[in-house]
């Protein structure tokens, strides 16, 4: 995953979330201070001058943040509209790695995941819907805004913030858990959780594209028990070519808190032209078929990072997903090309060439 993908990389658009003092804005600057060399551009509602001044600090002003100010996002912009807002930060020349939403605190977080997802823009990909709950809060917000539970069904990813002033944290950890469905839910004071949690971070040291499995578990090993991110992460890799009927079982059927999963798979004689990018975050899934770099070997490369996972037994449910069948089902992509953006592409029949013939 260290080689540097051909045709333009998809920046990813996260949607942060929650009512009003969870600790949105804390968060994000969070992020802008821990992202290292990873630039990360902001769209931003109901920014006050602390907020402004803090994101002054973290470098993220200028060409790299768009501010709507007073109003709410999802009320004030179409998805033709936000789609003006991310084509200016999408922009090569920003060189902008992930995209932020940061909603005002009564947006609707449902329609802000619309918007990104109508986006026609190529350039960027839904990232994931990031609820923040202030937990010592919780049971009031919760009495005055009953949509709270509606909006933790919806997220991705859960941050329940403000554990240390909580007077039972783990009663709200596990009551926000129940109402969270399938999203990884990630503990948190002041806003602090890894930014490897929601995008790749770019090394300190230059590097062409993204980071290889030894970064990732080096990054990991540096930040055990630092920021109480609270998550797990596998790497998964082999040279045998992945049957794409088991691997779809096991994507239907990923589970609660199992939050991204990124990487390639090779699908061996179902597509002997393609090697297949996947990214998911949450319950958003897509494969992006591109051909095989020529110097590259044939290998399927995976990353799944959640909160409470069990990896060994994910990596043994990804080993049984190999095949060693020579031949190709000609039905067997199904499952795969509904998750593909122009399926017609590659949906063809074994006579028509995209598979080889038995």
């Amino acid at each position: 995953m260290s080689q540097q993908s051909p045709g333009p990389q998809q920046i990813p658009v996260v949607v942060l979330a929650g009512f009003l003092g969870s600790g949105k804005t804390t968060l994000l600057n969070h992020l802008l201070h821990r992202s290292g060399g990873t630039r990360i551009g902001a769209v931003v509602n109901d920014f006050g001058a602390i907020e402004i001044d803090a994101m002054a600090v973290a470098g993220a002003l200028g060409d790299s943040t768009v501010s709507l100010g007073n109003g709410c996002l999802c009320c004030a912009v179409d998805a033709s509209e936000l789609d003006i807002y991310l084509e200016r930060l999408a922009r090569p020349a920003t060189g902008i790695d992930v995209i932020v939403i940061e909603a005002s605190g009564l947006a609707e977080p449902q329609e802000l995941v619309r918007m990104v997802l109508a986006s026609e823009h190529p350039g960027i990909v839904y990232g994931g819907l990031v609820e923040v709950v202030d937990a010592a809060e919780f049971d009031d917000t919760r009495a005055k805004h009953p949509e709270i539970d509606r909006h933790l069904a919806l997220a991705d990813l859960v941050v329940v913030n403000k554990l240390d002033r909580a007077a039972n944290g783990e009663r709200v950890l596990g009551l926000v858990r129940d109402l969270a469905d399938r999203a990884a839910v990630v503990p948190a004071t002041y806003g602090r959780i890894d930014p490897e949690f929601l995008f790749d971070c770019r090394p300190s040291e230059e590097r062409i594209g993204q980071l290889s499995f030894d970064d990732l578990h080096e990054h990991d090993e540096d930040h055990t028990g630092h920021l109480h991110t609270g998550y797990d992460s596998l790497s998964f890799a082999c040279e045998v070519s992945l049957d794409p009927r088991r691997l779809m079982e096991f994507l239907d059927s990923r589970p609660e808190g199992l939050y991204r999963i990124k990487g390639y798979v090779d699908f061996g004689p179902y597509d002997v032209h393609n090697r297949y990018a996947v990214h998911a975050v949450g319950r958003f899934l897509r494969f992006y078929p591109e051909p095989w770099p020529p110097a590259d070997a044939r290998l399927t490369q995976l990353v799944l990072i959640g909160s409470g996972i069990d990896a060994s037994a994910l990596g043994k449910e990804l080993e049984a997903c190999k095949s060693d069948a020579p031949h190709a089902d000609e039905h067997g992509m199904w499952g795969v090309l509904r998750y593909v953006q122009d399926p017609e592409e590659y949906a063809q029949t074994p006579e028509e060439g995209a598979f080889p013939e038995p």
